[in-house]
């Protein structure tokens, strides 16, 4: 039997002297006896590093960033309390603009006597909106992208506070009802359905090109069925989209999701969708009251 390598003379060619006994092992020779290491008792052992911590065991460094993978929990709840707090916030300022345009009767007047704002404001929306969904370093650099999102957030409130502003209270009481209603039930079927509708992007885009082609032709063929027919198409493709992009924001076991970093581009999202939905449900209401 070997003895302990601690036990083992040390010769000045730095390898123990061989067993006497076994004829095997006297082939085979010692490696060289590292002191640092006293607690190894076979020197033909592999060197396996102690654990003077049990409570925290050793960590592969190439594995430290794959606690950070955006299907964590936490990492996904934060990143959607921080999408729906930007969207709260550009709701809120949507229906201040709103309220403003319906119940104030002077600013009705200083829009009907300025129409020009109108496309003023739809130029700063398009511009900004441009910027944020087709420039990375716009939405994704703190201050720049709460900025371009600011402006966006007001332009699109006042074009549509313009809007608003041609329909009576009660009207816009109901779309306003509605659309809560229906993006909540969305929103919840979104969370819970096993349905991926991640995978219905190309579907989706050809449906947006159908859906403004038909709008333009609408435009040479007015009337109260064409603008219903319209209207709700448009109003059922985007409670779509918000289901889409809902579970693009959840990621997890959907196919396609959005990065953590993409918060503002998720919120835009969102918001786009919701503005849409209220627009072509106001729509409705208007075209059945005429």
């Amino acid at each position: 039997m070997w003895q302990n390598p601690q036990q083992q003379p040390y010769n000045q060619q730095n390898y123990y002297p061989p067993p006497p006994t076994d004829p095997y092992q006297q082939q085979q020779p010692y490696p060289p006896y590292n002191p640092a290491y006293p607690h190894q008792t076979n020197p033909f052992d592999p060197y396996i590093p102690p654990q003077t911590n049990m409570n925290h065991p050793y960590q592969d460094p190439e594995d430290a960033d794959k606690n950070f993978e955006f299907n964590d929990e936490s990492i996904r709840r934060g990143f959607i309390r921080k999408v729906y707090s930007i969207l709260s916030v550009q709701l809120m300022v949507s229906l201040g603009f709103i309220a403003v345009f319906v119940f104030h009767d002077g600013t009705k007047l200083w829009v009907h006597q300025h129409p020009e704002m109108v496309w003023i404001s739809l130029g700063v929306l398009l511009v900004t909106m441009i910027a944020l969904a087709c420039c990375e370093n716009v939405r994704r650099s703190f201050p720049m992208n709460f900025i371009f999102l600011g402006i966006f957030t007001l332009a699109q409130s006042f074009v549509l506070g313009c809007t608003s502003a041609r329909y009576a209270p009660q009207e816009i009481f109901i779309a306003v009802g509605v659309t809560a209603a229906v993006c909540f039930g969305l929103t919840i079927f979104a969370f819970q359905t096993k349905w991926d509708f991640t995978m219905l992007s190309g579907i989706l885009f050809v449906a947006v090109i159908v859906l403004m082609l038909f709008g333009i032709i609408a435009m040479f063929f007015p009337g109260k069925t064409i603008t219903l027919v319209y209207a709700s198409c448009g109003a059922l493709l985007f409670c779509i989209y918000l289901i889409y992009d809902t579970q693009l924001m959840m990621g997890g076991k959907h196919k396609y999701s959005i990065s953590p970093e993409e918060y503002i581009f998720a919120a835009l999202n969102l918001y786009l969708d919701i503005v849409n939905i209220f627009i072509y449900i106001l729509t409705i209401i208007g075209a059945s009251r005429d």
